[in-house]
């Protein structure tokens, strides 16, 4: 049985900044093997900000244990320009969330979102590096696809039907 719950939250809510911060620290590290420059951060919020990660095109999902501490988050979004199609973006669990299955969890609660956004279809991207986001992917029926729209230098784009 989890010892969290995922409830949708403002992505500008208290400690999500902190929390953000704590992803961008290691992927930077995975990713660029280094940790990333205050510059570099700023660069990707601007091409890829999350503010769209609330209503009414989007949702960010925020999972807590009993104690009300943040253990994960993932945000979801509806691409514009693109029918029925919604994007997982953001998607970290920390250190003291991991091996419990929140990962899944919150990815099973980003498709009940973006359903309920309208979409039939989720995609996401991710790098070679982020080899449990893959494997997650995968294992609940996402397929290495066709590169999208998206904003970084993602090596990995997956697409899965909703429904």
């Amino acid at each position: 049985m989890p010892t969290w719950t995922i409830n949708a939250e403002p992505v500008t809510g208290t400690g999500i900044d902190e929390a953000m911060s704590q992803y961008f620290t290691e992927i930077g590290l995975r990713v660029l093997g280094r940790p990333a420059t205050e510059a570099e951060l700023r660069e990707v919020l601007n091409e890829d900000p999350h503010d769209d990660l609330s209503p009414p095109h989007g949702e960010f999902l925020v999972a807590r244990d009993g104690d009300g501490k943040l253990l994960g988050y993932a945000g979801v979004r509806l691409l514009a320009g693109v029918p029925a199609t919604a994007e997982l973006k953001r998607m970290y669990v920390q250190p003291a969330g991991r091996g419990a299955g929140l990962g899944r969890g919150l990815l099973l609660a980003v498709e009940a979102s973006a359903q309920k956004l309208g979409a039939s279809r989720i995609v996401c991207e991710t790098n070679s590096e982020l080899t449990e986001a893959r494997a997650l992917y995968t294992a609940h029926g996402y397929e290495e696809t066709a590169p999208y729209d998206g904003h970084g230098k993602a090596e990995h784009w997956y697409a899965k039907a909703l429904g």
